[in-house]
């Protein structure tokens, strides 16, 4: 699997110093490399990249104008990269995969790479699934028919949610059973994930993270907070509303308001 990528950045050293990194990588393949935020707006509708490694500061069009520039079509995978680290919330709210400061480590490019893979390859399997379904339909409705009926059977398509989670902390790498996970918090651009007997840190945006776990049993119940349903074992009462839950390792994690709708599960 090639990676197509182009390169933004308004300074020529900062592209030379990236590409040089990418190059212990052999599946990226660099196909355009730009100055400024207009630049890459046409490259990328131009090119149609897999990936874009993206200047934040940058005269004219800034790296958010960029994506802002790209909401008519399928935006690639973005990376903001800049020496400035006061953007990162604002550059996860744009939806980027990561966010790198310059100079870039080669560890962390590492990081950033293991998970632009893991995300084209599951894109790219889903586009095949619906090839599939489509030659089906043409040459064999009988079996598509079959196929669309199981998926209406499980409307939220349980099985394609996560069982298992690599999480890559301290230098190992544990294999962690979604089902042992009792809560998630988030704390900057990390997510901790804690089992009943464990935490761990997780490189990953809350909103990237949810879609991997099966709704069902994950649930936010604060801003910055995901619990795992299953877990819960008492619901308490507190001032203004809102309430705690109890878990199994007898953690107690509170409940805003906004999120009380979750509560109503527990006591119908």
């Amino acid at each position: 699997m090639t990676i197509r990528t182009i390169l933004v950045d308004d300074e020529p050293l900062a592209i030379q110093g990236l590409e040089l990194r990418l190059q212990a990588h052999d599946d990226v393949e660099i196909i355009e490399k730009c100055m400024n935020g207009r630049e890459a707006i046409r490259a990328i509708k131009t090119h149609k990249p897999d990936l874009v490694f993206l200047d934040i500061q940058m005269p004219g069009f800034d790296g958010f104008s960029v994506v802002q520039g790209l909401m008519e079509v399928e935006p690639p995978l973005v990376v903001f990269v800049t020496a400035y680290s006061d953007h990162a919330i604002r550059a996860f709210q744009a939806d980027a995969l990561d966010y790198l400061m310059k100079p870039v480590e080669e560890s962390r490019l590492a990081d950033t790479l293991d998970r632009v893979r893991q995300r084209l390859s599951e894109k790219r399997g889903q586009a095949e699934v619906e090839k599939l379904k489509e030659v089906l339909a043409e040459v064999a409705p009988d079996t598509a028919a079959e196929m669309e009926a199981d998926e209406s059977s499980d409307p939220l398509g349980a099985n394609r949610f996560e069982k298992l989670i690599n999480i890559k902390d301290r230098g190992q790498i544990f294999r962690v059973d979604v089902d042992t996970i009792e809560m998630i918090e988030a704390a900057g651009d990390y997510m901790v994930i804690n089992t009943g007997d464990n935490s761990l840190v997780l490189r990953e945006t809350m909103k990237d993270l949810e879609k991997r776990l099966d709704p069902r049993r994950f649930q936010r119940v604060h801003r910055s907070t995901i619990v795992n349903l299953d877990l819960v074992k008492q619901v308490k009462p507190h001032t203004n509303g809102e309430c705690f839950l109890v878990l199994e390792s007898g953690a107690q994690v509170k409940v805003s308001r906004s999120y009380r709708d979750v509560v109503a599960r527990f006591v119908h």
